[in-house]
């Protein structure tokens, strides 16, 4: 009997099904604060900036401590350090509603709560989406992981909506009353989750392998393993030029839409709404995989990358929606797979802390590219950007691929003991 497709097959899993529906009320918790938050800076201080300052403060510390955060999940038992962490985090949201009701909230107590969440966060992401993985079969990863795209949408929309009702019925402080409470429903979840049979019996293994290879749960393992992985350090790379070239489509397709193609804020909900609705739709394609790989990751995001360049010489804003769906689709396909090759390929006493190297990578891009993308379209404009930038992703990717396939390859000179016999191809070890 073929294995199955489906993209909902992980939710076979009574565990996977209830780690599904604390995740979407954490996700619906977190966006209602994130959004009242903005709102809280803007009230106490009147400045876009300080709004700015409060989310790279609380982004801070990924980029400095989050390999030192997933040594302690490696180190730590997962669904303990889960548990624990979220708690933690819900005990700063009651904190911070309780300063808000009293009115004793300001901005050093904003910019210290928001740092902690930080450092707390750099434990509790990577240990809660490898406890995710852990409930299910490695072959419905993708499919957790899609699902959990999804559920991470839904409570975004959920989320949002909610904290209009805060703000504008039972106030500010309700919002980070909701989402404590939110933390510790996912906290008072994860006691009573268990692995799959097929998940348990690959822990299993992979825990005396780690007993066999001796105690190291150093941070350096974590980035030698990193380094010295050619398919981890080539997703970094692909996964880095899209982020700093593309996707930041809040910045171009608003210039580009309320610019050049003459709409107005409704035409910009328009293609926001269309590039969620991609997104969804790649989700769902993506949890089908069953075995994703770098390189189907990179032939997606070269793909986007050419649809971005596309759509930014796209004539009328029909052209540019048109485009802009497959644009969003293909690129979560790619995001979907692109995170289960991250989360599957260290063993497993490892992928704390390779988690922990991606998480400082990603704040890397997360930091700088938005800045690198505003100097282009101060230089080109907003359809030059889009233009240049996705060329920029799809050449870059093709070089490197092409530059992988001269590498494997290479012919070589083999010496026997009577003559030479040149141009045949260096032979390997299988991976």
């Amino acid at each position: 009997m073929p294995a199955s497709r489906s993209p909902w097959r992980s939710l076979r899993y009574r565990s996977m099904r209830w780690w599904s529906v604390a995740n979407f009320v954490s996700n619906a918790g977190t966006w209602m604060q994130l959004t009242v938050q903005n709102l809280l800076v803007l009230e106490i201080t009147g400045s876009a900036a300080a709004t700015g300052l409060s989310m790279s403060v609380q982004a801070a510390p990924a980029l400095l401590i989050s390999v030192l955060g997933g040594a302690a999940v490696d180190r730590w038992p997962r669904k303990l350090t889960a548990a624990v962490s979220q708690a933690v985090l819900g005990a700063i949201a009651f904190t911070t509603a309780v300063l808000v009701a009293l009115d004793r909230i300001d901005m050093t107590s904003l910019m210290v709560l928001a740092a902690v969440t930080g450092v707390v966060a750099t434990v509790d992401n990577p240990a809660c989406a490898l406890l995710g993985n852990d409930l299910v079969p490695a072959e419905d990863v993708p499919s957790a992981i899609g699902v959990g795209a999804l559920v991470h949408q839904a409570g975004r929309l959920v989320g949002a909506a909610l904290a209009g009702v805060a703000v504008g019925f039972l106030g500010t402080s309700v919002a980070y009353f909701g989402n404590g409470l939110s933390f510790l429903f996912v906290a008072s979840v994860i006691p009573f989750l268990r692995p799959a049979a097929g998940a348990a019996r690959a822990q299993e293994r992979n825990h005396r392998a780690s007993k066999n290879t001796g105690p190291d749960l150093t941070v350096r393992e974590g980035l030698a393993y990193f380094v010295r992985r050619p398919r981890l350090v080539a997703l970094a790379g692909v996964t880095g030029i899209s982020s700093v070239f593309g996707r930041n489509y809040g910045l171009t397709l608003a210039v580009l839409v309320t610019g050049p193609l003459a709409g107005g804020a409704g035409s910009f909900g328009t293609v926001s709404t269309v590039l969620a609705v991609g997104g969804i739709l790649g989700a769902v394609l993506g949890a089908r995989l069953r075995r994703p790989s770098v390189r189907l990751v990179g032939a997606l995001a070269a793909a986007g990358g050419l649809l971005q360049a596309m759509a930014g010489v796209s004539p009328s804003l029909a052209v540019l929606i048109a485009l802009v769906l497959p644009m969003a689709v293909v690129e979560s396909i790619s995001d979907t797979a692109g995170t289960a090759v991250l989360q599957t390929d260290p063993p497993a006493h490892l992928r704390g802390r390779v988690l922990g190297v991606w998480g400082s990578i990603g704040t890397v891009w997360g930091l700088g590219g938005p800045p690198a993308l505003g100097l282009l379209m101060e230089l080109a404009g907003p359809r030059g950007a889009l233009v240049t930038g996705g060329l920029l992703i799809a050449g870059a990717i093709g070089a490197g691929s092409l530059l992988r396939q001269r590498r494997a390859v290479s012919p070589v000179v083999l010496r026997t003991e009577e003559h030479d016999v040149p141009g045949q191809p260096v032979l390997s070890p299988a991976a």
